[in-house]
C-alpha cells in the first residue's frame, strides 16, 4: 500500500476546513486569563487565554470586534469567537469578536453579541437615522393600553400639542406575546398612510422584563419602519437594542411625547416675538427708505438741467432748421421744374410735336428703326403727335452712308 504524503499547506488547509465545518467551533464562548498581550501598530490585539496548564492563542482584529479595551494582562475574561488555524505557523487560534469581563450574565452576553452583529450591519449608523417632523398630524403609539405609559403620553400631547391625532396600537410589552404583537404592530403600521412618527414605549422594569426589546427580530422591525421611531424603554439608565436602532431615543415615555409634540404655548410665544421683530424691521426699513428717497430727491434737484434755456435753444434750432428747409425745398423745386422741361423735350411725345413720327409693324407692333426690315406691301402704323394712320410700303429706299 502506497503511503500518501501531504504538503504542509494541504494539511493546514484540511484542518482549517474541518474546523470551519464544526458549528460549535464557529460560535463559541471561552473563559480564561489574559496573557502575552500584544497590540502592534496595526491596531489588532494578540493574546493568549490561560487556564491552568492550558493555553489558547487568540487574535482580535481592529474594527471586527467589541471590547478590546477590556484586554489587560492577567485579567479574567469571557470571549466569543470562532476557532481557526493560522496556516503560516500552523497554530490553532481563536478569532475573537467580543470581550466581556468574567462574571457577566447570560443576558448581557447575548446583548453584547447582538449589539456587535447589528452594529457591523449598520443598523445603528447615525447617517440612516431620520429627522422627526416638527409639527406631526398623526402619531402612532405602540404600548400597553393598561399601563400608565399610554395615559402619560396622552396627557403630554393634550397639554403641549392637542392638534395631533394619537393612534394607539395596543400590545403586550413583556412576556411571550410581546414580541409577535409588537412586530405585528410595526407590520400593520407600514400599511397605514399619513403616520408622521411612531413612539414605542414601556415603563421601567428588570432586565428580564425588558428582554423583548433586545430581540433581533424586533430590532429589524424597528429598522424597517416606514416612519421615524422614538424609543422610550424603561428608565433613563436602561439601554436596549431597540434604543440603538430607533431614530431617536427618549429616557422615558413622557419625554418621548415631549420630543414628538411641539409646545403650542412656546410656538405662540415664538410667533409673537417674531412678529414684533418683523414689525420693528419693517419700520426700520421704511424709515431707511424714506431717508434714502429724500437724499436722492435732493441730489436729483441739484443735477436737474436748466430746461428754460434748453427750450429757448431748441426754438432757435427749429427756426434755423425751418429756414434752411424752405431754402432747400425751393432749390429742389427749381431743379425739378428744369428737369421736367428737359424730359418733356426729350420724350417721344415731345419729339413728335416737332414733326417726327414713330413707325411700328402693323401686325407685331414692333418699332421699325431700319428700312431694311421692310418689304413691298408691308403694313405699317405711323404714330403722329396727334393720331396715327396705316400705310402700305410701295418701295424701300436703300440707306446711304455718308
Amino acid at each position: 500500500m502506497d503511503t500518501q504524503v501531504f504538503p504542509v499547506s494541504h494539511l493546514t488547509s484540511y484542518i482549517r476546513d474541518l474546523l470551519e465545518k464544526d458549528a460549535n467551533l464557529l460560535d463559541i464562548w471561552v473563559t480564561g486569563e489574559v496573557s502575552n498581550l500584544a497590540r502592534p501598530g496595526s491596531g489588532h490585539s494578540y493574546f493568549s487565554l490561560r487556564e491552568g496548564d492550558s493555553t489558547l492563542r487568540c487574535a482580535m482584529f481592529k474594527y471586527a470586534g467589541m471590547g478590546a479595551e477590556l484586554l489587560n494582562e492577567g485579567d479574567s475574561i469571557i470571549v466569543h469567537g470562532k476557532v481557526s488555524i493560522y496556516p503560516q505557523r500552523g497554530d490553532l487560534q481563536l478569532v475573537v469578536d467580543l470581550v466581556q469581563p468574567e462574571g457577566t450574565g447570560e443576558l448581557q452576553l447575548k446583548f453584547e453579541q447582538l449589539r456587535a452583529k447589528l452594529e457591523q450591519e449598520g443598523l445603528f449608523d447615525p447617517s440612516r437615522k431620520r429627522e422627526l417632523p416638527k409639527f406631526p398630524n398623526k402619531v402612532a403609539v405602540i404600548t400597553s393600553v393598561s399601563g400608565a405609559v399610554w395615559h402619560d403620553i396622552v396627557d403630554v400631547f393634550q397639554r403641549r400639542y392637542p392638534l395631533a391625532e394619537l393612534v394607539l396600537f395596543s400590545t403586550s410589552v413583556q412576556g411571550e406575546a410581546a414580541l409577535p404583537e409588537i412586530i405585528g404592530s410595526f407590520n400593520e403600521l407600514n400599511l397605514h398612510k399619513g403616520i408622521d412618527v411612531v413612539i414605542l414605549a414601556r415603563g421601567g422594569g428588570s432586565k428580564e422584563d425588558l428582554s423583548v426589546f433586545n430581540e433581533e427580530d424586533l430590532a429589524r422591525a424597528v429598522f424597517s419602519s416606514n416612519y421615524p421611531v422614538i424609543s422610550a424603554i424603561g428608565h433613563e439608565t436602561d439601554t436596549t437594542i431597540v434604543d440603538l436602532v430607533a431614530d431617536v431615543r427618549a429616557p422615558t415615555p413622557s419625554a418621548a411625547a415631549e420630543i414628538a409634540a411641539p409646545n403650542l404655548v412656546e410656538i405662540r410665544e415664538s410667533i409673537d416675538i417674531n412678529l414684533q421683530r418683523l414689525n420693528i424691521e419693517i419700520e426700520r426699513t421704511i424709515k431707511s427708505g424714506k431717508e434714502l428717497v429724500s437724499l436722492q430727491d435732493s441730489r436729483i434737484s441739484d443735477l436737474m438741467p436748466d430746461f428754460v434755456s434748453l427750450r429757448m435753444r431748441i426754438d432757435d434750432w427749429l427756426r434755423v432748421s425751418a429756414n434752411e428747409i424752405d431754402s432747400l425745398r425751393k432749390n429742389i423745386d427749381i431743379n425739378v421744374e428744369g428737369l421736367v422741361k428737359r424730359l418733356s423735350s426729350l420724350s417721344p411725345a415731345g419729339t413728335m410735336q416737332r414733326g417726327y413720327a414713330v413707325v411700328q409693324n402693323h401686325e407685331t407692333n414692333e418699332l421699325i428703326t431700319d428700312s431694311s426690315v421692310l418689304s413691298i406691301d408691308d403694313k405699317t402704323r405711323i404714330n403722329l403727335a396727334q393720331g396715327a394712320f396705316i400705310a402700305s410700303v410701295n418701295s424701300v429706299l436703300e440707306v446711304k452712308n455718308e
